[in-house]
């Protein structure tokens, strides 16, 4: 068994469904330390951050991972405990198999590989790990960049281990990530009978027109590599359950994911100007979970198409798709933030899982980024 599938499966065997960490993050802290990496427990609220660095001064090269999982929803849809690592046919099952828990272990076998082959090498290397990536978001990475800021700490290149890969490993390089911009819209009506709809003022109907303008507009044609940005309702409510009551309000849940042809501010502006035109009686409430960041060509870039050209044999496509990561809060920092992970087809499922092979090359996939960033050659 290799390094790498051993700590794997040590990881996923703690149920650690955010924000809890249940002791992974101690156990990969010991495994640095033992390595030479100088490591600091950073706990805010109910979440544990790690940050473990070796060596000094700039480049800083950041490898950025979460230890937490989402729930694994019914116990009794998966073939086998979603705690449980078991490997069948070539494949490890388990939650956090590709997301990631798998990308964490490889991190960590890695940076050991590469201080030990390289212990005077240039610059630093680093691993920033949160346990709260899939819940809040709050008090993991957004808190210790705080931190960071108040510090004065540099990082320079940002890798995560996010799964982004499509079909097969290293065949997707993300080099940025869209914004994503929350809205809590309630629509102001009079409640009434049914039968006497002029005594009333329903809020669906108000809000209708004004909800079939946002979800129809055509915000931009995408920006460089971005994707355009979309709008998306998520939910409605409106009512009591009865059909002779109209609704005295209705509640719309949407969810913008723009580019850098926006800013928050400007999509929050757009969307009220057009509720305001069709005469609709609104609260809204806003929240931004990340502002769009996106990776320019510069060493990193190259660093990471080299690499994953020669492990596949062609290029990567490179790609802002997707949804979020911690990155998000890294790339204001001033840092070049790319993610490179394995297949994501089974993220968040039922029997998440990820192939041992891929598993395998992950390490070899980062020593060779760290060999091309931080060793000056002879």
């Amino acid at each position: 068994m290799t390094d790498v599938l051993a700590l794997t499966q040590a990881l996923i065997s703690r149920p650690s469904i955010t924000p809890d960490d249940l002791g992974c993050q101690h156990l990969l802290a010991t495994q640095l330390s033992d390595a030479g990496f100088s490591c600091e427990h950073m706990r805010f609220g109910d979440v544990d951050n790690l940050w473990a660095t070796h060596g000094r001064d700039g480049p800083v090269l950041v490898f950025l991972g979460h230890t937490d999982v989402v729930p694994p929803g019914p116990l009794e849809d998966w073939t086998s405990d979603p705690f449980e690592p078991v490997i069948r046919d070539g494949v490890l099952y388990g939650r956090g198999a590709a997301d990631m828990k798998g990308s964490v272990a490889a991190f960590v076998v890695a940076l050991r590989q590469f201080v030990t082959e390289h212990p005077d090498h240039a610059g630093t290397v680093a691993l920033l790990l949160t346990s709260d990536e899939e819940g809040a978001a709050i008090n993991g990475v957004r808190k210790v960049v705080e931190t960071f800021k108040a510090r004065g700490q540099r990082i320079d290149y940002c890798i995560t281990g996010e799964p982004s890969s499509k079909n097969s490993l290293g065949d997707l390089l993300r080099v940025g990530r869209r914004g994503s911009l929350s809205a809590k819209l309630r629509v102001d009506g009079v409640q009434g009978h049914v039968a006497y709809p002029e005594k009333a003022d329903n809020p669906v109907h108000r809000a209708l027109p004004a909800l079939a303008a946002l979800s129809s507009k055509v915000w931009d044609d995408g920006y460089e590599s971005f994707p355009p940005t979309s709008l998306q309702i998520t939910d409605t409510h409106a009512g009591n359950g009865a059909n002779n009551v109209i609704p005295g309000q209705l509640d719309v849940l949407f969810n913008l994911r723009y580019n850098p042809n926006w800013t928050a501010e400007q999509l929050q502006s757009e969307c009220e100007k057009i509720l305001n035109a069709h005469l609709v009686r609104f609260d809204i409430h806003w929240h931004q979970s990340g502002a769009p960041f996106y990776t320019p060509e510069g060493p990193l870039r190259v660093a990471c198409r080299e690499v994953l050209t020669t492990f596949t044999g062609q290029p990567p496509e490179e790609s802002t798709g997707g949804g979020t990561s911690d990155a998000r809060f890294i790339a204001p920092m001033g840092a070049h933030c790319v993610e490179i992970g394995p297949v994501n087809a089974s993220i968040h499922k039922v029997d998440e899982n990820v192939l041992v092979s891929d598993l395998n090359k992950l390490p070899t996939i980062f020593v060779s980024l760290m060999q091309k960033l931080l060793v000056k050659p002879e």
